[in-house]
């Protein structure tokens, strides 16, 4: 996030974090979150001292008009990744940019739920991360937003600037190496639920133990 851009945002927002101090200050990491809101790309490079790079849904890039090439250059400028819902080739060629984000030390997030809860409750969490985590060995710093659909609800066209104050809750770093042993499908559905189950302690919200079917997606391979 430039440095123009993060203190505007940041006065807009005005986000509560708890535990920046676990973020490390270098090495590959994947940030993994809930996800509440349009917004929560925007919240947590805040939270996070550090660059991030997102998969982003296509739809995001291809507005039209000057909302919508303004839409695409900020978050190109922001490097995130398009993905095209639904399309699991789209998904995984995704995954792919993010191993070599990942590779070159950066920091990829991802919401492993696939798209935004359509009521506020948590829900199961596809194997993509799994798969992310394998196929980089990085660790994973698990994320926690609480109040970002209050902000910007689904539906909703823009953020509610100066409204209700986010939280952001960062817990320690992940890791995952003693799963590199197990057969891989095995390894991503228990790595996914795991990194589900934390991300579900410090978000408070209730879990579902179901897909959310708005992904409109099958599981990664």
């Amino acid at each position: 996030m430039t440095r123009v851009v993060r203190p505007i945002l940041w006065l807009v927002f005005r986000p509560r974090v708890e535990g920046g101090e676990n973020v490390p200050d270098y090495g590959p990491i994947i940030v993994a979150s809930n996800h509440l809101s349009f917004i929560d790309s925007f919240i947590i490079p805040l939270a996070v001292p550090r660059p991030v790079t997102y998969i982003a849904k296509a739809d995001y890039f291809a507005g039209k008009g000057f909302k919508g090439r303004f839409v695409r250059w900020f978050l190109t400028n922001l490097g995130h990744v398009p993905v095209k819902r639904g399309a699991q080739r789209a998904a995984m060629g995704a995954l792919e940019q993010a191993v070599d984000i990942l590779d070159n030390s950066g920091a990829f997030a991802i919401y492993p739920e696939g798209t935004r809860s359509p009521d506020g409750r948590l829900y199961r969490g596809r194997t993509g991360a799994g798969w992310l985590v394998l196929a980089s060995g990085a660790r994973v710093l698990p994320v926690g937003l609480a109040g970002t659909e209050k902000i910007q609800p689904i539906g909703s066209s823009r953020p509610r600037v100066f409204g209700p104050r986010p939280t952001v809750r960062i817990g320690e770093p992940m890791d995952f190496s003693h799963y590199k042993d197990l057969p891989p499908a095995k390894a991503r559905r228990a790595i996914t639920d795991e990194i589900v189950q934390m991300i579900q302690k410090l978000s408070g919200q209730e879990y579902t133990g179901v897909y959310n079917e708005r992904a409109n997606s099958s599981e990664a391979p």
